[in-house]
């Protein structure tokens, strides 16, 4: 066989290698199966952070951010990680939830603060949807039937006003300015839709949820929140 040969078939196995290399990622990503890549962490600002919050935040939120019922909530539970951006997470610590016993924490520098939320992100294993999040619109809702839903439905663990842990519900304070200004309609949407693991609250679309609420009603509900007297309106 001639060097001519040799070099023409390797060649084509190089060749035929990228294009199966090629079929098999295009499988995986139409079955869902496409890996996401490991989020980097900073060693030294997980670290840092992880020692901050011993000294500020696990007297409510516990040890390793799982949080305690009627108290404060998990800040590692993997729906809520994969959902929280940076500046929700950065404000929330800052300014901390008023009408709740969540302080604020601006003694703490901008530096302090990233140390502690890299600390949280650590325990993070489910790819990001912050990107998903953001991308969705703003809740065209009746805020006159989100309150019937939301009376019926919702008041149960997070109040009658939506005051959560003050009012001696089980769920945390969804109807208060500090929560409705931090966050987006899509986190809204996604966390009553889909609800969050290993906690009591659970989705509520979908055949198997806990109510098999419309987009539509959950947008009403979202409308309610961000129209009950006293509260921001703002997203």
């Amino acid at each position: 066989m001639t060097l001519k040969v040799i070099g023409s078939y390797l060649v084509a196995s190089v060749l035929l290698s990228y294009l199966f290399l090629a079929c098999d990622k295009q499988s995986n990503e139409k079955n869902g199966k496409q890996k996401h890549p490991k989020v980097q962490f900073n060693p030294q600002l997980v670290k840092a952070g992880k020692k901050l919050y011993a000294q500020n935040c696990i007297f409510c939120h516990q040890a390793d951010a799982i949080g305690k019922p009627g108290v404060a909530p998990s800040l590692t539970n993997q729906d809520f990680l994969s959902i929280s951006s940076y500046k929700f997470l950065y404000d929330t610590i800052h300014d901390g939830r008023k009408g709740t016993g969540m302080p604020p924490f601006k003694h703490l520098s901008e530096k302090k603060i990233k140390s502690v939320i890299s600390y949280l992100r650590s325990y993070a294993k489910l790819p990001s949807r912050i990107k998903e999040v953001k991308a969705q619109h703003k809740s065209q809702g009746d805020p006159r039937l989100g309150k019937l839903f939301f009376q019926q439905i919702c008041s149960t663990c997070h109040g009658p006003g939506g005051n959560g842990y003050q009012a001696g519900g089980t769920g945390t304070a969804v109807g208060l300015r500090g929560f409705l200004d931090t966050v987006s309609d899509g986190y809204l949407r996604i966390t009553i839709a889909e609800g969050r693991s290993n906690t009591r609250m659970y989705g509520f679309k979908g055949p198997q949820a806990m109510a098999n609420l419309s987009d539509k009603e959950i947008d009403d509900i979202i409308s309610y929140l961000r129209s009950y007297p006293g509260e921001s309106t703002n997203n």
